[in-house]
């Protein structure tokens, strides 16, 4: 599970737009996790911008979920198998592209297919359940986990030319082979920052263009945007869990400006069965929970759904490969591995305080 503890001073701030900022906060649930958010803007205002977050963050998953049936993901799983292939929008078809080429630079550690062998674990469920009653009956067994991974494999999604009128999409078409699936769980609530971040930046559709808040932080499960400055100049804290003890945690990035900050971690979303333990994130290659020899990743860059799938493909490629995937991307990078020890980046190690 993507998951940091968020520490957080934040006093009086002046927005950029007229009248002094008020502090707005804000706690709640969206894209099946917790959201904590903080907003500096005129007062009558930060309330408004706060719903308007929400809103966006409910948008997307509408867009993105593959379990609501209208969805865009849903119609594309459709299209499965169908040779007229889906007529994607402008905007999904870029994410998509994105994506595919993370799969690629990974070596499938990152692969947009993955849906088929992730519904077979179902470990989000699992966690929900009595861990007394579960036993080695519900682990799927080595038959069904191969003739999932036959259903994966980003290599056979195919890109191209689609429909010549603007109103149906982009002019572009994705084709998905029969019974293969897509899930962007491990990238979707990274998109969804980036949203956040344009909408408080006033550049979302149907904006003036004006920055819409000086400063704000949102926590989105183990995803976090910084946005703008503090009124006394120091910097956004956030503090780093440790894998070993997630009450605690090992550090303290320090950072201003924009920031996108994401975790991957085996330390919270997993069961244990019969004295072994399950985490959610499959190694593609397998099939079954990465055994890379990391227990946390941690990525910061620029862009939130491009760290979102990074932190994925680096923890499932380990710390060698990990490092490599990173600075391809020319993203920071802090890893946590099996005996605690820690690997970061260059750019990491300026930011991070143990």
């Amino acid at each position: 599970m993507k998951n940091m503890l968020l520490l957080i001073s934040l006093a009086g701030l002046l927005c950029g737009c007229a009248g002094p900022a008020t502090k707005y906060e804000r706690a709640g649930v969206a894209m099946g996790t917790t959201v904590g958010l903080t907003i500096y803007a005129p007062a009558g205002e930060a309330e408004e911008l706060a719903d308007q977050v929400q809103d966006l963050l409910d948008e997307t998953e509408q867009e993105l979920s593959w379990r609501l049936q209208d969805s865009q993901i849903s119609r594309i799983n459709a299209s499965a198998g169908k040779q007229e292939g889906y007529d994607l929008s402008g905007e999904l078809a870029e994410h998509l592209h994105l994506l595919w080429q993370v799969s690629e630079d990974s070596d499938g550690a990152f692969d947009l297919t993955i849906a088929p062998v992730v519904r077979l674990w179902d470990i989000d469920r699992w966690a929900l359940e009595d861990a007394e009653h579960l036993t080695g009956e519900i682990v799927p067994d080595k038959a069904q986990v191969a003739q999932k991974l036959t259903l994966t494999g980003y290599e056979r999604v195919r890109f191209d030319e689609g429909s010549e009128d603007e109103t149906q999409g982009a002019g572009e078409r994705i084709y998905l082979p029969e019974g293969y699936m897509l899930d962007l769980g491990a990238a979707g609530k990274g998109l969804a920052c980036d949203r956040v971040l344009a909408l408080l930046e006033g550049r979302l559709q149907g904006q003036t263009g004006d920055p819409a808040a000086r400063g704000a932080i949102l926590s989105l499960g183990g995803n976090i945007l910084t946005y703008g400055s503090k009124p006394d100049g120091s910097a956004w804290k956030v503090g780093i869990t440790d894998p070993e003890n997630p009450g605690d945690y090992l550090g303290v990035l320090t950072l201003t400006g924009t920031n996108f900050v994401t975790t991957s971690g085996d330390y919270e979303r997993y069961v244990e069965v019969d004295g072994a333990r399950y985490h959610h994130i499959i190694d593609p290659a397998t099939g079954y929970p990465a055994d890379s020899g990391v227990r946390s990743v941690t990525i910061l860059s620029d862009r939130g759904m491009l760290g979102d799938a990074l932190s994925t493909a680096c923890f499932v490629l380990g710390a060698e490969k990990g490092m490599q995937l990173a600075a391809k991307y020319d993203v920071e990078i802090l890893m946590v591995t099996d005996d605690g020890e820690l690997v970061m980046s260059e750019g990491m190690k300026k930011v991070f305080t143990r």
